[in-house]
């Protein structure tokens, strides 16, 4: 059964049509990519599907009582929720449920058996166990922790969260609704390689039709079943994965260009006919004849050149013509005995790492790992606790960040890129235009103005017109479409300089390396060649062993913090279980005939009288270790004497 059918949707801006005849046919776990330049319309057709926009035209038909979720790239702001009340918040029919099954319950328990209460009854408790059951809230917990965040974050207000935090939060929230139809756009920005295969397993299994737009080539292969090619006035769907999309729309492109040199070659015989025959007497009415038909082909001629131009039109990409640097000594980069830490989080401990001439290396890791800060760390804007870091004779580097730090804080865009890359204003202006920066106007706006896109732009464009011979790179990709990171991916592997590069777009970790270092506990770990090398030499990698101790640092000491002992674990769980029997005991005070909360009061009770009988226990052996009955001193790094716990 469908899920959704739209039928010629139509959107028009000022009158003119956006996209036109849009059509396609959605069931349970059809997961839809929609394919198409910048402006073709890919995230207002998702905003229209949820009635954030109209239409002109169209229809869509969706099945009976389909819930709709929508993730965007507008991050959360200003609700005054907590991260666990916001990614619950999308599943408020999932509460109502709840509210009327118990409801139901008792209308049943006082005698209301009809027919109408006992099929009311039965929907809502299919509905709810589509969605997990009354476990559904453990789920959407588990969904916060698969899009990398943690049980403390839970509790934390979102004002406190950063950009990208917020926006994997609208998605763990989008998620935790269950939809009959799920809606994402951009989902994999700010998602690390480990976030981006939970995701793509979650999407995969998952009980729904999918609509989504991404760039990340390895994601739409893995998820997408189906594509909408979005696109001037006409769009086609094809049912398909990501990869036979493309060889099947390469494929139309050489056959419309194999139809449009037909026709070219009839119109050109057709006319040698004409020119010869036209004004013989014998032949005229043959050649007026072969006139008409000329009118017919130019008629097809420019339909079919319509098409090619639509199917082959490429979007403005960026012009990534990197300079031919300076040669270098043989070694580029030597780092050994790295010590790097953030505050009192350890990062690494006792690494080394050396670049040679004309290597390209990706450094990867799961975010919060240090890949930023071991770069900088790198190139000596901030220093290590231990070890040593030394650039080779020639070297010059160039620096990408994420956060565009190394724009200056004053100029305008062309003063800036002049000044920046030592080019004449001329040149300047041409590096500017190939990164889609164009007029005057643009020009000389300043770059404190700019957007995150436009910084990003136009740092790319300063590392571009360097000259370096090492390039630093720390998510390029990121904001970049489907050509410019393929034009991007193409110049790197053509650059014939030094490369160590961050990302978490596997197409470009497999193509551009030629080895990748992982952050591996608190050291770095060499692998040759690219990303699918990688994963291939994990997977037939034995059970690591432990991790080794922990070598002693003299110079920096940091508090360590020990892990809780059992005594403390029980009596943590002690205080929350009391704090909610008593919470029960208020509400059963209040009414005594709620089975349900009844059941919950008598579990938690008997889940405590258990924890405090093993907390006795428990206390008693810590007494005996600490000097039998109490009265000696308390051994240094035992559990201090602690009253027990109430009951």
């Amino acid at each position: 059964m469908a899920v959704l059918i739209a039928s010629g949707l139509r959107k028009e801006f000022s009158g003119d049509p956006l996209f036109d005849g849009v059509s396609f046919r959605l069931r349970r776990g059809d997961r839809l990519a929609l394919a198409g330049p910048n402006g073709a319309g890919k995230t207002t057709l998702l905003r229209a599907l949820v009635g954030e926009t109209s239409l002109q035209a169209g229809e869509l038909a969706f099945a009976k009582d389909t819930r709709v979720a929508l993730h965007d790239q507008r991050p959360p702001r200003g609700q005054g929720l907590s991260l666990r009340e916001y990614a619950l918040s999308g599943a408020g029919d999932l509460v109502a449920i709840e509210d009327e099954l118990r409801r139901l319950e008792q209308a049943m328990a006082g005698g209301d058996h009809e027919a109408a209460t006992l099929r009311r009854y039965s929907e809502a408790q299919a509905r709810l166990e589509h969605a997990g059951g009354w476990a559904w809230r453990d789920r959407a917990a588990s969904i916060v922790r698969g899009l990398g965040f943690n049980e403390a974050d839970l509790d934390r207000p979102l004002d406190t969260f950063s950009g990208g935090e917020l926006t994997r939060a609208s998605l763990a929230r989008a998620l935790s609704a269950d939809p009959d139809l799920l809606l994402l756009d951009e989902p994999t920005n700010h998602l690390d390689v480990e976030n981006l295969e939970w995701l793509e397993r979650e999407l995969t299994s998952l009980d729904a039709a999918v609509i989504l737009v991404a760039h990340d080539r390895w994601f739409l292969e893995a998820v997408t079943t189906a594509v909408l090619e979005l696109g001037g006035s006409k769009s086609f769907f094809f049912d398909g994965p990501w990869h036979a999309w493309r060889r099947e729309k390469a494929a139309r492109a050489s056959a419309a260009a194999t139809q449009l040199d037909r026709v070219a070659d009839d119109i050109e015989r057709l006319e040698r006919f004409v020119a010869r025959f036209r004004y013989k007497r014998s032949k005229a009415k043959q050649a007026q004849a072969k006139l008409t038909q000329i009118g017919r082909l130019e008629q097809e001629r420019k339909t079919a050149a319509r098409e090619l131009e639509a199917m082959t039109r490429k979007r403005r990409t960026l012009g990534f013509e990197f300079l031919r640097p300076a040669r270098s000594g043989r070694i580029v980069l030597d780092a050994e005995g790295l010590v790097v830490s953030a505050g009192d989080k350890l990062l690494l401990d006792g690494a080394s790492l050396v670049l040679e001439r004309g290597e390209h290396v990706a450094l990867v890791g799961p975010n919060g790992s240090g890949k930023t800060t071991l770069l900088e760390t790198l190139l000596g804007r901030r220093e290590a606790d231990e070890g040593r870091v030394k650039l080779g004779h020639g070297v010059v580097p160039a620096y990408f960040s994420q956060h565009e730090a190394e724009l200056p804080d004053r100029g305008s865009i062309l003063d800036v890129t002049a000044s920046s890359t030592g080019l004449p204003r001329p040149q300047a202006q041409n590096l500017l235009g190939r990164f889609l920066f164009s007029g005057w106007e643009t020009h000389e706006k300043s770059v404190t103005v700019l957007s995150g896109g436009e910084r990003r732009r136009l740092a790319l464009a300063l590392v571009v017109a360097s000259g370096a011979n090492l390039l630093v790179l720390d998510e390029p990709t990121n904001h970049l479409d489907l050509e410019s990171r393929e034009a991007l991916e193409a110049a790197l592997e053509a650059f014939p300089g030094t490369v160590l590069l961050v990302s978490h777009d596997r197409a470009v970790l497999d193509a551009v390396p030629d080895r990748i270092v992982s952050i591996d506990g608190l050291t770095l770990r060499s692998t040759d060649g690219g990303w699918a090398d990688l994963v291939r030499e994990r997977e037939s990698a034995p059970a690591p062993a432990p991790s080794p101790a922990r070598r002693p640092k003299v110079a920096r000491p940091r508090p360590v913090r020990a892990k809780p002992t059992e005594l403390e674990r029980v009596e943590k769980r002690i205080g929350e279980l009391e704090s909610h029997v008593g919470e029960l005991e208020t509400r059963l005070a209040e009414n005594w005939t709620d089975m349900d909360l009844l059941a919950s009061y008598t579990a938690g009770r008997e889940e405590l009288d258990g924890l405090l009988e093993r907390w006795e226990a428990l206390f008693a052996a810590a007494q005996a270790e600490a000097g039998g009955d109490g009265g000696g001193e308390v051994a240094e790094g035992d559990d201090p004497v602690v009253a027990a716990p109430t009951g």
